[in-house]
């Protein structure tokens, strides 16, 4: 009689490093993953106008300089706003509609995997509630944007469901859609800028 094998619940990365979805450890966790993943990812399901899909990569890049507009902030909350959606490098970018089918199961994984990439940065476990808003609010006005210039929603329609921006303009985001490369290349750069912005900070106590 063959005894049927559990399930595979890991991904090889090209890091070489195999991630377990039950059980992430942040030592299998490494930022060329993470920036090489998110900068495939497309957001929207891949419904957006242009010539390559707008990847998820690019809107955290979007994403973190809302936030570091909008609040006075350390790098260690850039950082977070950054990799707000990192855990999508390995569960890819579900939208909304279908998380409510899928249920809690999703956001336990989704927790987990986010855990062992801020635990891997030397990053707090979750953001505590009060950043955690203030991050949801510039991805809230990142998707509004998105939405109306990419998606094809109404800005009445997008208004319903990401509230209207305040003190932000069209022009004063990025929302061209780049090579998967080129977003690679942008991501990892800004969370260098930002880790010698937290290099800094230690150094100097500030």
């Amino acid at each position: 009689m063959s005894v049927k094998a559990d399930p595979r619940a890991w991904q090889r990365m090209l890091s070489g490093r195999r991630l377990d979805l039950l059980d992430p450890s942040p030592l299998d966790v490494e930022i060329s993953d993470i920036a090489h993943g998110l900068a495939r990812v497309a957001r929207w399901n891949g419904q957006t106008h242009g010539d390559h899909a707008f990847s998820v990569a690019q809107h955290s890049i979007v994403v973190e300089a809302l936030f570091t507009r909008l609040y006075p902030s350390t790098p260690e909350e850039r950082q977070m706003a950054l990799l707000h959606d990192a855990p999508e490098y390995v569960i890819g970018d579900m939208i909304s509609p279908f998380k409510s089918v899928v249920g809690g199961g999703y956001k336990t994984v989704e927790r987990r995997l986010e855990a062992a990439v801020h635990l891997r940065f030397g990053l707090p476990a979750h953001a505590k509630a009060e950043l955690k808003d203030r991050i949801k609010k510039a991805d809230c006005i990142s998707a509004y944007f998105e939405a109306t210039v990419l998606a094809g929603f109404s800005e009445s329609e997008a208004r319903k469901f990401f509230g209207t921006p305040k003190g932000i303009t069209r022009d004063m985001i990025e929302l061209e859609p780049l090579p998967a490369m080129q977003a690679q290349a942008l991501f990892l750069q800004r969370f260098a800028d930002i880790e010698a912005e937290r290099q800094k900070s230690r150094e100097t106590g500030k």
